[in-house]
């Protein structure tokens, strides 16, 4: 093999954090790239992940930068379509349109394998249906998503809606034969889009094996798990070596920040769990009073400062400001209804966004932790960060990276909004780099 073993399209910037997080600490050597790369694979990597912002867009638009992020992915040994382990998607896609534009660019006999399995952070697949922490997705919290609203646990339905193509399934008791009957299943499906029930570790690392025997082309679709799952199977039979990491660039002491543009139920309990100085963004003033951001401007240079004084010594221990724009379901949809959806995510993710950089540029803050995926993203691109550098885990699919931000290495931890534990933004700093 002479490129990378896994080439990933992720539709969201902290489902790619989580992905290479995974990857990187079964053994091989990850970086994440954000947006379409201009530029050549990197020599030194073994899994490559493209971060595009796609998961809520018009179906056209994931797909015309998905089939670009597959052009450039060209080469790779697996090429992986990376959704969110709660299938996060309405009946327009996107994971449907793309999943069909990326068989369709991979050969006439072409088929999609995967699942959202992830157990490690409670996503499970038995029967088609999807679980999160033990309840049917239509159960859980993600039924009140509010871009994404997630009622449907079949996700054989769900999928059929979004695609041109057929649905199939292999199911848990296929899975638990092994590999070589998941590979005959496989052969015997006339399916376009295959969905595989996992409901353990065990499940997945016999997914991926029949996945790394099939003789077709296959595009793998899922979440964090069974590209984990894919590595650890390569590595375990010999297919690629274990690389040893690269150390990131040294962090400069300095004052911490969390900003957290995630409304979902576990985001909400890391705000409420935190112990310190919040800085409260609100998308209706923002909207009312122009005046509004300049004042946001102020309460963070002062809560900075005034908490990081002279702190630098004790990475692991010194004072962290808190930005938050998270809010309950019921003020979210408020300040929908007012403001409408697009008008109010953009006002809390261009105000989020700019203030970070503020952070970085003249407060001296070297260290973050962004909560949700539309806000890292914002954060991301208005710090002009093109690569991320992947480092230790602070939590099941939740690794910190550094990234360069206008010459100097900046460490970030971006997050999932339904990851970590409620103690999160206290504990993350502990594997700081």
């Amino acid at each position: 093999m002479t490129g990378p073993l896994l080439g990933v399209i992720a539709d969201d910037l902290t489902g790619a954090c989580d992905l290479a997080g995974g990857v990187a600490n079964a053994g091989l050597r990850t970086s994440v790239t954000l947006g379409v790369p201009t530029e050549p694979i990197p020599a030194d990597v073994d899994c490559v992940v493209v971060a595009l912002k796609s998961r809520t867009v018009e179906p056209a638009v994931a797909v015309a930068e998905s089939v670009a992020a597959a052009r450039f992915l060209r080469g790779v040994r697996v090429l992986y379509q990376k959704y969110c382990s709660t299938f996060d998607s309405t009946d327009r896609g996107n994971i449907g349109p793309v999943a069909d534009a990326l068989v369709e660019l991979s050969g006439l006999d072409a088929i999609s394998v995967g699942t959202p399995a992830t157990p490690q952070v409670g996503r499970t697949q038995y029967l088609g249906h999807l679980f999160v922490n033990g309840q049917l997705l239509s159960e859980s919290s993600l039924r009140n998503h509010p871009l994404t609203p997630m009622t449907d646990p079949d996700l054989v339905r769900v999928l059929g809606r979004q695609t041109r193509h057929s649905v199939g399934l292999i199911d848990h008791a296929v899975v638990r034969r092994g590999a070589r009957a998941i590979v005959e299943a496989i052969a015997a499906e006339r399916s376009v889009h295959l969905l595989v029930d996992a409901t353990d570790d065990a499940d997945l690392d016999q997914v991926a094996a029949a996945i790394l025997r099939l003789q077709r082309p296959v595009v793998v679709g899922g979440a964090a798990g069974l590209a984990v799952a894919l590595a650890r199977q390569s590595i375990a039979g010999s297919r690629h070596p274990v690389s040893q990491p690269v150390e990131p660039a040294a962090i400069e002491a300095g004052p911490r920040l969390i900003i957290s543009g995630s409304g979902s139920e576990r985001t909400r309990e890391q705000v409420a769990a935190f112990r310190g100085p919040i800085v409260a963004v609100d998308p209706l003033e923002l909207a009312a009073d122009a005046s509004t951001f300049a004042g946001l401007v102020k309460q963070l240079e002062e809560a900075v400062r005034r908490n990081a004084a002279d702190r630098s010594d004790a990475v692991a221990t010194s004072p962290t400001v808190l930005l938050s724009a998270t809010a309950s379901p019921e003020d979210v949809r408020r300040v929908q209804d007012e403001l409408g959806t697009e008008k109010a995510a953009a006002l809390v993710e261009d105000a989020l966004a700019r203030l970070a950089v503020l952070a970085v540029d003249e407060l001296g803050v070297r260290r973050m932790i962004v909560a949700g995926g539309e806000t890292s993203g914002a954060v991301a691109a208005a710090l002009g960060a093109s690569t991320l550098h992947i480092g230790a885990l602070a939590a099941p699919g939740v690794p910190w990276t550094v990234a360069s931000v206008r010459g100097r290495p900046v460490a970030l931890l971006l997050k999932s909004g339904n990851f970590g534990a409620p103690d999160l933004f206290t504990t993350a700093w502990k594997t700081a780099p």
